[in-house]
Order: structure tokens, then sequence, then C-alpha cells
């Protein structure tokens, strides 16, 4: 094998990986600007050497394909990808290829969003269904979810026979920031960017999820229509919006390239101060006969280019290197930068992420770095171009917060503080400790309780339990219904399952599943307490790390503290799953797919209420699956090992 085939066939396995993780995982690894790159390099090395030619290779497919989590839907218009261009003369070149066939071309420019394609088809104005792009040809039915982002009409303002339109699904940053807070609230691993949260968002089982997440939509294109005719694209862009579509913003036809590109740079010049991403603008062909005659590729439509904008990034000094912890103890390092201007904001902090990140770029305060908005959104420092210290910073060996030891675990790069009574951890505990999953005191928001703990009503989780009425009532804002419902609610959480409060206190890598098995299986809080972890490595589910860290928490005089004081304040600490029908005991289901009249929330709970046990993987172990409609991988594995599928109606029969 040359070296020219080995570097092929790398780029391609490195495309193909990343190329999953960022459209079937919704978890990149790299930003667009790498990839696109690396892109290029594949092609260029293609084109020169047509020997080491393949169909599969990733400059031949429009990126991701179907999840099998939805229904598949066949595109009847190819939901085509685009062609990048990264500088001046490659939009010059396009334009020279244009006049190569048409005469005295016109473009309309708009911006080119960053989050997820997706097709729109009304039927008598009536929206009947809703697609992804997938790979192109084969999408997904995303119906369901799409219904619940209010820009998109479910009956438009004329009666057509028949419209399919293209949009792309968006996260406002605005949304992102509130999913993120969220995120980061109840302990989980935050977005890594809006287009990610966009992806995520949209692909939820339930829609009641998607519709907190705060999507929107721009619509950009006309897939097919009858009952219409248009002759170009701005025309139909106009119309779109006369139908009462949300369409592409500041979209503007121009008759020259020169015009087109000093649009792009004017949309360019504006994408930090928008309240969307966006990764670049779109210079298309005006006249759809102009169109017909440019055709495509196998790939692209030749009659478009979208101009992909660089990251920006800026030097600039690290003056300070701030230690925040967080909800989970975790000790988290920000650079404090000297103000820079970067992609439309002032940027005067970064993320350094953990002591590894610091080691390997060798970052230390005094130094002259290069910082860049990953994403464009978050500020991160990518490299140190002066060194005006000695070595890479180190964190400090207490936590700052309330001086504890902190501790490394093994395997891990986060370096945590594991005291519970720790004050920076407070504020996020008490919102754990009230959330929905936990305690779920009603009216006990992140703000409300961020008012309590500064007029110093709460300083400890036993405080909300000794709030009182009268003393909420007289804060600003606040009225005797109010406090009287805040009380009322948190007299409601002393009767919770143990599952739930085991759940609240916050215990690592116990979540709300978790925390229910050990309420079923022990049904005492002292017994959780006094448990080995060998016992605890008896509850089907749980691994070492669990049983350990079950362990290690109440090892902690602080923890079992503030168990007795939650005793002392009337909080139940049983389990509430008494079992007096035990007909599926022994039995473990895995629920797949969508049933018709159960939520798989509420068909857990049929199970679990008949003393049998649920499961998220299909193993030798599974009793039985549970199928619904578009079931997807857990199916196929129950087919393969031999383990009994059943329907809703076998299961109701079943419950009888």
């Amino acid at each position: 094998m040359t070296d020219t085939e080995k570097k092929i066939l790398d780029l391609r396995a490195t495309l193909k990986y990343h190329s999953d993780r960022y459209y079937n995982d919704d978890a990149p690894e790299i930003e667009d600007y790498e990839y696109d790159m690396m892109m290029r390099e594949l092609k260029a090395l293609e084109k020169a050497h047509p020997e080491y030619d393949s169909p599969d290779s990733p400059t031949k497919r429009v990126g991701g394909k179907a999840d099998n989590t939805f229904a598949s839907v066949a595109h009847t218009v190819r939901m085509e990808s685009l062609q990048d261009a990264f500088s001046e003369q490659e939009i010059y070149d396009f334009d020279k290829r244009v006049r190569d066939a048409v005469n005295a071309p016109h473009y309309v420019v708009e911006p080119k969003i960053d989050g997820l394609s997706v097709s729109l088809e009304y039927v008598n104005g009536v929206f009947s269904r809703g697609s992804t792009r997938g790979d192109g040809d084969t999408g997904e039915d995303v119906s369901g979810n799409l219904r619940v982002i209010r820009n998109i009409p479910l009956k438009l303002n004329k009666n057509i026979p028949f419209i399919e339109v293209r949009g792309e699904v968006y996260m406002p940053k605005k949304s992102f920031d509130r999913v993120v807070d969220r995120q980061l609230i109840a302990g989980e691993k935050p977005f890594k960017n809006p287009r990610n949260a966009a992806a995520g968002s949209l692909r939820q089982k339930d829609s009641e999820v998607t519709a907190t997440r705060g999507l929107d939509i721009f619509v950009f294109n006309v897939q097919q229509v009858e009952g219409a005719e248009f002759t170009s694209h701005k025309q139909s862009l106009d119309f779109l919006k006369e139908l009462g579509f949300n369409t592409i913003p500041f979209y503007k036809r121009v008759d020259s390239i020169d015009e087109a590109f000093a649009e792009v740079e004017h949309i360019g010049e504006q994408r930090g101060n928008l309240e969307f991403d966006i990764d670049g603008a779109v210079i298309k062909v005006d006249d759809f006969d102009d169109r017909e005659l440019l055709g495509s590729t196998s790939k692209f439509p030749k009659w478009a280019v979208a101009f992909k904008y660089p990251p920006e990034e800026k030097q600039t000094k690290l003056i300070d290197i701030e230690i925040a912890v967080g909800r989970t103890g975790v000790l988290t390092p920000t650079a404090v930068l000297e103000p820079v201007h970067l992609a439309g904001t002032t940027v005067s902090r970064a993320t350094l992420h953990n002591q590894d990140f610091i080691n390997e770029k060798n970052v230390n305060i005094g130094d002259i770095v290069t910082v860049r908005k990953a994403g464009d959104i978050i500020p991160e420092v990518r490299c140190v171009n002066e060194k005006h210290s000695d070595g890479s910073f180190i964190y400090p060996t207490v936590c700052p917060s309330c001086g504890e030891e902190v501790v490394r675990e093994e395997g891990e790069a986060a370096i945590r503080c594991v005291n519970p009574e720790c004050p920076a951890q407070l504020l996020r505990n008490l919102i754990h400790f009230c959330s929905r999953d936990a305690m779920d005191i009603e009216g006990l928001g992140p703000s409300i309780i961020e008012t309590f703990v500064n007029e110093g009503m709460i300083s400890k989780i036993t405080d909300i339990y000794r709030l009182d009425e009268a003393e909420i009532a007289t804060l600003e804002g606040f009225k005797e219904t109010s406090a009287n419902n805040i009380v009322t609610s948190v007299e409601k959480s002393k009767a919770n399952d143990l599952g739930k409060l085991l759940f609240a206190l916050g215990i690592r890598h116990i979540g709300a599943k978790a925390a229910k098995l050990l309420s079923d299986e022990l049904k005492d809080i002292d017994a959780v307490m006094n448990a080995t972890a060998e016992d605890i490595l008896q509850i089907d589910g749980f691994g070492t790390i669990m049983a350990d860290s079950v362990v290690d928490f109440f090892k902690k005089q602080g923890s079992r503290e503030l168990v007795s004081e939650l005793k002392e304040l009337g909080v139940n600490t049983k389990s509430l799953n008494v079992i007096t029908d035990t007909r599926f005991e022994g039995m473990t289901f895995v629920l797949t797919g969508t049933l018709p009249n159960y939520k798989r929330s509420e068909a857990s709970k049929i199970i679990e209420g008949f003393g049998g046990k649920t499961s998220s993987s299909v193993s030798k172990k599974t009793t039985y699956v549970l199928s619904g409609e578009s079931s997807g991988s857990k199916l196929d594995k129950a087919n393969a090992l031999g383990i009994p599928v059943i329907g809703e109606a076998e299961f109701e029969e079943m419950i009888k």
C-alpha cells in the first residue's frame, strides 16, 4: 500500500467517524472547520489519484443517515447538500462556472443557519408530515416533535393542494442558555452547542420534552408544490412569507457576484450579534430556468455555493485563572483575559476545561494566548503564543470554597470537592433537591431558592422544611397565597417515596432509576446507609462504581447527620413500594418503541407494581421485550438472543 493510499483510507475513516458523531450521535468532537479542512484534503487527493476512487467515500455522500428510532421517509425530491467555499477566489470560480452555462445570472444571498435540516409537507394547507434530511434520500419521520415548534404553522394562510418546503430547525442562543443551565443543575452533561442541542431535542421520543427546549425554524426552499408557480427563488421565498412561514432572514437578490460577495461579508460581520447561530452564507442562482440548465452533481446542486466562515481567533493576555465549584463538586478552571473583541462580542473569560487540558496546552497566568469561540459560542483558549510563566497552572489541593481536600478519582479528568456541606455547592444542591425527579417541591424553582438563600432563610437542605409562611409573605413579590402554596408543597414532599429522597441527596453516579432500585430492594434508609458494597452489588443494575459511591456517601458524618435531621423533621425515609401482587416477580422487561396507549414510564410503573423490573438493555437475563411502533436495535437483539417479544395487547392480557 502506498503512502497516498494509506492517507486517503485514514482520512475516509476519520471523516466517517466524525460524521457519525456529528449527524447520528449529536455529539461532535471536533469543530466544523477542522472537519471541512479534512474533507477538502480528501477531495484533493481523490482528484489527483482517481485510481483510489471509491463509491463509499465520504466525498460521495450527504452526511447523516436515518436513525432507526423513527419511521423512515423516502424523499420525493432529494434534499441535497451544498458545495463549500472558503475563500473569495472560490466564490468567483463558482460564478465563472455559472456564467459558462447561463447568461447574466442573478443571485440570492442568505445566511446559512447552523441547525438540523427538515422537510415539511402540507396537504390542502394543513401540516401532514415532517422529516429530517438523513442521507438526502431517506430521513426520519419526526412529525410529532415538529408540531410543538411554535413557528411551524399547522395551517397555512392559503389553501393550496400540496406543498413541501425545506427549513432549518435551530435553537436560539437564549433557549440554549436555559437548557444548559437546567442540565448543569441536574448534574447532566450539557450540550456542546446550539446545533447539537437542536438535533438532540428534535430526536426526543417524548414530544413534551421537545416542547420545553424552545426550538425554532427558518424555512428557505420550496421542494415541490401544486397550485402555485414561481420563476425564481426570491419569488418563492416571498410566497412562503405569504403562507405564514418563518422564512430565512434578510435574504437579498443581487445582480452580480461582486454584490453577492459583499453581502456575504456583510452577513459575516453581523453573525456575533444574531440570536441564532450561522456557520456561513449561501449564494444561490435566482432564476429556476437557469438552475435547470446548470443541474446537479451526484451530491451538490451546481447553482449554489456555501461560503463557510473560519473561526475568528485573537491573541490576548491571560491575567488570572479562577476555580469554580459546581453542584457535583467538580472544580472548573476559567481563564480571565484582557478583553478582546471576538465574533461580534467582547470576550474577557474563556474555558480551560480541566487540569489535563491546562497541562497539554502548557497554560499559566501571564501567558499570551490565542482565544477563539468554539462553535462561535463558548470562548476557549486554543494555545500559548508567548510564554511568560514557569510551567503549567496547578489546581489547588483544597477546595477554594470550603477548604476541604480535593480528590481526583482514577480514570477521571475531573478534580472535585467531596464535602456535602461545601457552601459553593449549596445553591445547586438545593435546586436539585427540590427538582421534579427529586423531592418535587412545586413553587421552589431556581430563582425563588436563590432569593431565600440571599435572604438568609435557607443555608442548608433541612432549612427547606423550616420555611415560615409568614416570613415568606413579607418578601417583595410574595403574597399570602404564594407563601401558603410553597409551604404546603414542602409539607407534601415529606410523604415522598424513599427513592425520590435518595435521588435528591445527590449521590454521585446514582440517578433517579438507581435510587428507586435502592429503595425498592433495601426498603429503609437505615438499611441503605449500613449496606456494604457487596450488599448493593446484589441489586440488578448496580456496578462497582455505583455501589462504592453509595457507601462512600454515607460514610461521611455530614451525610448521616443530614439524614437524621430530615427524619426529625418528618421526612419519610422508607419505601412506599408495597407489592401485593407478585405476578412479575423475578422477571425483567425491556421497553422499546412507542406504545399506543401507555407512556414508557406508565408501563414501567405497572411492571414494577407487580414485582417486576425494567432494564434499558437487552441481555440473556431479559424475560420479555415489550415492543411498540418504530422499535429499533433492542428488538433486533431480542430476536437474535431468542428473547420473547410481546406487544401492547399481550401486555394488557398479562396485567388483567
